[in-house]
């Protein structure tokens, strides 16, 4: 037990609560009592493990605070807690902020240099621009990725600490470590074997600043300007022009068709005929789709490959030739398609080869009108187009071959047990269930996993080389599992030696790496040491809780139940937790692309984090929460009730208890027994994943305690001689002990300090209430206190102090209320110094006649 200081303050009790719980290992996840109770007596988190990649946001300390409410009070109900914490290393925000940070990027057929120092640190955006960015080796760039991280890691995890999650920080793991590395591949090669995992050769999304594909859930649509191009394409018999609209004039030399839907009567005599294309002269024939719109332009498409994914829902399924004109660096290829024959259609695309898509467009448009083949350009209007969620520019549709996991998209079998089983999962709150459903039934293909970049875990895949040097992709060779974890570009597979890479006959590396969610989705195999640690995996599997944020239902949620669904068929979680966003005062969802993000280290420090805690509790699940940091009158709210408790605490300790002390008083039973309901009512909150109406009811009656009982009470309690004394400090005693153990998962720092004023141990480790079961009318507490409103009001009217004596008082209520008065009437007579107390029946409760005392008038 510590000693009651002088004066109570919330400032300090971070670090010192902190290093408490460090200390004494609060929080460790005890694997005896785990094994002494087995899985049903275990509560394990899939925790999201957070981008080490820059700092973290208000919207981080909001999530991440609904996740620490349910963990404290299933650790205080007796569940023994795993509440793990990861941190997501790898990834296209990682490479990113290394290049600008350090002033660097990786080209791979660079030498390393051991010796090697980057020209700057704190790149503050300085080396945005690639031609500013040193070239390094691979080895070099993945060394400063791993520096970088794990000083954001200390940063990350020092304010988490600071803001008071019971996380064991022991139980950590980083998904570009060894052991994630080795669990990565395991579980890949095992999709492989059972054919769950497949490579092939298609129109792939492309980002073409990261250089690297991007899968449908990496996507995003923003609204950017464009202007149709009304174009005149010639009918091969000569018998008109055929005319079409388009925002992608610079694709012209990639067209392969003209569609149209098959109902529209305009083109149905068109419909079996060939084109040619205006500028390049190739012909291309007109077929039928239903995708094409009659009322889009004049109804008439060019497909091209590949302009956007409609292209390539006709390309595929139309059966169509593919003519990509668009490189990997987003510039127009220097070798045209080898149907453009003329010498003028050569000549046209030699004036476009090497160009930026941008300078292509424009130079197409030119060439047009000096043909007379551009008709018009419209005005320009505001459409939706793809961009990778992290990325600058629009994606391009390239050509590449990628490595895919069977997702639901084309297995019907799959996609309605993914159904299935998401209807298993408790949804908090339901409605976020028709997202995930939604999003499965809305899947266009199997989900690529494949990206051409450096920081992330190796795909552990080589190929056998043929005669000529050439990889045959028919031959992949695996690693044995005990070679687990590998780095294909560096080591062997069993049967060769170094001196047959890259030769004829020998073999070749897969220099790519996983997506980052490829190794995100394997959260609770890397947390719970699947394939590692067989007794924690069962002890911990399939988790609780899955805690995350609505955004990412289509990413992080999504790909671990398919990886669970693959590996177990079965839920990886029996309940998933959503919280809402946080939005600005104008109600607009904060992101760093908006640039109106909050960090919340200058918050923590100016309100302090039971505050900001409390601000967080105080919004339920899937509920979007406005944030002003000029005026953050939630967390003032929590300041000022974590202030108040540590008052009130000290206040009521004052009161000694006497040994034999029981509840003998009408109006502390009456207390104790509100106190009961409200223990019954947070505890049915939490478990159903409501803590804001936990902390709502909670709060409510804290401050009806202060205001009300405190108030009535405290004479009586003051008095050794009165015979109520013992009642009254008992009660407040047991009040106190409750409403602390209540108050623990909000305002975990202010709970413990108070707790350890008279309490040995933590409060956080103390059993969660229960109700006492008094035997007393809750319609007491509410009747005097009701009582006692009134009363003061009457000397505040009456312009006089609090203090002054009342010669004779008639208080009119409900004949009800008066009955329940009754027992509590000394109280009420003592706190409003009140001689001559007399009741009165009447339809509200209210003062009908009062007279001061005559020094006092």
């Amino acid at each position: 037990m510590t000693t009651i200081p002088d004066k109570p303050a919330l400032e300090g009790l971070e670090r010192t609560w902190d290093a408490a719980w460090a200390a004494e290992g609060t929080y460790l996840f005890d694997r005896d009592a785990a094994r002494a109770s087995g899985r049903a007596g275990v509560f394990s988190i899939d925790t999201p493990p957070p981008t080490a990649s820059g700092s973290l946001h208000i919207g981080h300390v909001f999530s991440f605070t609904h996740t620490d409410l349910k963990a404290r009070f299933e650790r205080m109900r007796g569940k023994t807690v795993f509440y793990p914490m990861g941190w997501d290393d790898n990834g296209l925000p990682t490479e990113r902020r290394v290049q600008n940070y350090y002033g660097v990027r990786c080209d791979p057929s660079l030498p390393y240099d051991a010796d090697f120092t980057p020209p700057f640190e704190g790149g503050d955006n300085k080396s945005s621009r690639a031609a500013d960015q040193i070239p390094i080796s691979r080895r070099n760039f993945i060394e400063l990725c791993e520096r970088l991280t794990v000083e954001d890691e200390k940063q990350f995890e020092e304010l988490f600490r600071k803001l008071g999650l019971s996380v064991d920080w022991s139980q950590t793991y980083r998904t570009i470590s060894d052991d994630t590395i080795r669990v990565s591949q395991l579980a890949f090669l095992r999709n492989l074997e059972r054919g769950e995992a497949y490579q092939s050769l298609a129109p792939t999304l492309w980002d073409i600043d990261f250089r690297s594909a991007i899968a449908q859930a990496e996507l995003e649509d923003r609204e950017q300007q464009a202007s149709y191009h009304r174009l005149a394409f010639h009918k091969s018999d000569g018998s008109g022009d055929v005319h079409i609209e388009t925002t992608r004039p610079e694709l012209l030399a990639a067209c392969v068709a003209l569609v149209a839907n098959p109902g529209d009567e305009r083109y149905q005599s068109l419909f079996g005929s060939t084109v040619r294309t205006p500028l390049f002269d190739v012909e291309v024939p007109v077929l039928a789709h239903p995708l094409a719109q009659p009322d889009k332009g004049s109804g008439i498409a060019m497909i091209c490959t590949f302009g956007d994914v409609t292209d390539i829902i006709w390309w595929r399924e139309l059966d169509l030739p593919n003519r990509t004109i668009i490189g990997h660096d987003g510039r127009i290829l220097p070798d045209a398609p080898d149907v453009l024959e003329t010498e003028a259609a050569r000549a046209a695309y030699a004036e476009l080869a090497g160009k930026t898509v941008f300078s292509a467009k424009k130079r197409v448009v030119e060439l047009l009108q000096e043909s007379g083949e551009l008709l018009e350009v419209s005005k320009p209007f505001s459409h939706a187009v793809k961009f990778f969620e992290k990325g600058d520019r629009p994606l391009e549709i390239v050509s590449t071959r990628q490595w895919y996991l069977r997702n639901g998209a084309r297995d019907e079998e799959l996609r309605e047990r993914l159904i299935t089983l998401g209807r298993e999962i408790g949804w908090h709150p339901d409605f976020m269930r028709v997202r995930y459903e939604n999003w499965t039934n809305g899947l266009t293909g199997d989900w690529l996993v494949s990206r051409q970049r450096f920081f992330g875990v190796p795909i552990p895949i080589w190929y056998g080389l043929d005669e000529n040097g050439d990889r045959d992709y028919a031959r992949v060779i695996v690693p044995d599992l005990g070679q687990l974890p590998v780095d294909p570009t560096i080591d062997v597979p069993a049967g060769y030696d170094e001196d047959q890479r890259g030769v004829p006959g020998g073999f070749d590396a897969e220099r790519d790496i996983f997506d980052t969610w490829a190794t995100s989705s394997l959260t609770p195999q890397l947390a719970g040491g699947w394939q590692r640690d067989d007794e924690l995996w069962n002890l911990v599997a399939p988790f609780d809780l899955r805690p995350q944020g609505q955004d990412i239902i289509r990413t992080w949620l999504f790909s671990t139940l398919l990886r669970s669904t693959l590996e177990d068929d079965r839920t990886p979680w029996s309940d998933a937790a959503i919280s809402g966003f946080i939005v600005d005062p104008d109600r607009k969802k904060m992101s760093k692309s908006k640039g109106n993000v909050v960090t919340p280290a200058a918050i923590l420090d100016q309100h302090g984090s039971d505050a900001v805690r409390y601000w967080a509790a105080s919004s339920r699940l899937g509920t979007d929460a406005a944030f002003d940091p000029q005026n953050p009158t939630q967390i003032k709210i929590g300041r000022r009730l974590a202030i108040k408790v540590l008052n009130a605490a000290k206040f009521v300790l004052s009161f000694p208890v006497p040994e034999d002390a029981q509840i003998t008083h009408t109006l502390d039973a009456a207390m104790l027994a509100t106190l009961d309901q409200v223990v019954r009512d947070a505890t049915a909150a939490y478990e159903q994943y409501d803590h804001a109406r936990a902390l709502e009811v909670t709060e409510s009656f804290f401050w009806t305690f202060c205001d009300d009982y405190l108030e009535l009470v405290k004479e009586r309690a003051y008095d050794q001689s009165d015979v109520g004394q013992a009642s009254a400090a008992l009660a407040l005693r047991t009040a106190l002990d409750t409403l602390l153990r209540l108050f623990a998962p909000v305002i975990s720092f202010a709970a413990e300090e108070a707790w350890s004023w008279f309490q040995e141990g933590s409060v956080h480790r103390a059993s969660w209430p229960t109700p006492l079961e008094i035997e007393g009318d809750p319609a007491v507490l509410s009747a005097v206190g009701e009582a006692l409103i009134v009363v003061r009001r009457a000397k505040t009217e009456a312009k006089a102090s609090q203090k002054t004596p009342v010669a004779r008082l008639v208080l009119g209520a409900p004949a009800a209320t008066i009955a329940a008065i009754a027992g509590a009437e000394g109280d009420l007579r003592a706190v409003g110094r009140i001689a001559d107390l007399t009741f009165t029946e009447s339809d509200t409760v209210g003062v009908v006649e009062v007279e001061l005392a005559p020094q006092e008038a």
